[in-house]
C-alpha cells in the first residue's frame, strides 16, 4: 500500500482540531485560544517529539511505522473505523479487530482519563496491562513494561515467584485455581491456536502447579470481593475492584477503591503522595483471565 500524504495530513488536523482538552484527559488553560488540540499535546498523546508528529501534519518526512501509526490513533483516541482509515492512508494494511487488538476504545480511554487519582487500569482478557493510572503504577509497579508470554498476569503468576509478593499468603492458592480456571474458560472460547492456547501450552511446559491445577478442570472460580494487598511502603490495603467490560474488544476497565474512612482508605491516600519513587515490586494486582 502507498502512504497517501495529503489525505493523511488532512484527516489528522481534522481529528486534531475537533478534539478538546478535557477529550483526553489533558486541562483546559484559562487563556487558551486554539481550536481543538495543539500540536504538542498531540505529540505527548501519542509519546512522540512536536517535530515528528508535524512533519506529518505538514506532509514532509518519512512513511510513519505502523508502531507509530498505532500510537497516533490510540493518542487521538479514534473509534475502530477511524483506526483503520488512517493505517490505509499511511500505507499499513489495518491490524485485525477482535480479541487480540489492543486498541482501547475511546469510551473506555475517556473514563479511565478522568481516573487519575484512583488505582485503575485497562488490561485485555489474557491479563495484558494496556494502561495505568499513576495511583495504579504505586500499587502494583508497571504491569505494562513486560514483553513477550510476561505481559499476561496469570503467566507471570505461574513462571515468576516475585509476581505474589504483594499478595497476602493466604490469598494465594485461590488465585492460582483462578488464573487457572480462568484461562481453560478462555481457551474453550477461543480455541486452538489462539492466543489462549499458546498461554495454556507454555505453562503447562513451565509450571509443575499449573499442570496440578490445569488437571481438575475447574472453571468458574471468580476473585474475592475484596482483594488484599501487602504493600512494601504502607502495609496491608483492602481494596474493592468493580469493572467494566468492553466487549468489542474484550478489554476491561479495573478500578480499586477503599471503602471511605478506613485505614486502607487513609493508606492509599498515602501512597498517592508517597508516588512511584520507591517501589521495586513488579505489577500484581488486578485483572487476569479468571477476574470478572
Amino acid at each position: 500500500m502507498v502512504i497517501d500524504r495529503a489525505g493523511l495530513a488532512g484527516f489528522l488536523r481534522g481529528r486534531r482540531e475537533a478534539l478538546q482538552p478535557e477529550d483526553v484527559g489533558l486541562l483546559r488553560g484559562p487563556r487558551r485560544r486554539t481550536a481543538g488540540l495543539r500540536r504538542e499535546e498531540v505529540a505527548v498523546l501519542c509519546h512522540m517529539s512536536t517535530d515528528y508528529y508535524t512533519r506529518i501534519e505538514r506532509e514532509r518526512g518519512p512513511q510513519p511505522s505502523a508502531q507509530m501509526i498505532a500510537s497516533i490513533a490510540q493518542g487521538l483516541h479514534l473509534s475502530l473505523d477511524e483506526r483503520d482509515h488512517l493505517y490505509r492512508l499511511a500505507g499499513h494494511q489495518p491490524p485485525q479487530r477482535g480479541a487480540s487488538s489492543e486498541h482501547v476504545s475511546p469510551g473506555l480511554l475517556r473514563i479511565f482519563d478522568r481516573l487519575g487519582d484512583t488505582p485503575a487500569e485497562i488490561v485485555t482478557e489474557l491479563g495484558e496491562t494496556l494502561r495505568q493510572t499513576p495511583l495504579s503504577v504505586a500499587l502494583t509497579g508497571d504491569a505494562t513494561r513486560y514483553t513477550g508470554p510476561a505481559r499476561s498476569r496469570g503467566y507471570r503468576w505461574f513462571t515468576d515467584p516475585s509476581a505474589r509478593l504483594l499478595h497476602v499468603a493466604e490469598d494465594r492458592a485461590h488465585l492460582s485455581r483462578m488464573y487457572a480456571a480462568g484461562l481453560r474458560a478462555l481457551l474453550a472460547v477461543r480455541g486452538p491456536g489462539s492466543r489462549a492456547a499458546q498461554l495454556t501450552d507454555l505453562l503447562l511446559e513451565r509450571s509443575e502447579e499449573f499442570r496440578v491445577l490445569w488437571e481438575t478442570h475447574e472453571v468458574g472460580i471468580h476473585p474475592d470481593e475484596v482483594k488484599r494487598y501487602e504493600h512494601p511502603e504502607v502495609g496491608r490495603l483492602e481494596l474493592n475492584c468493580q469493572t467494566l467490560v468492553d466487549p468489542d474488544q474484550a478489554h476491561r476497565l479495573m478500578v480499586y477503591t477503599a471503602v471511605p474512612g478506613t485505614e486502607s482508605h487513609e493508606k492509599l491516600q498515602m501512597l498517592a503522595v508517597i508516588g512511584t519513587q520507591s517501589l521495586s515490586s513488579p505489577s500484581l494486582g488486578g485483572a487476569d483471565p479468571g477476574d470478572s
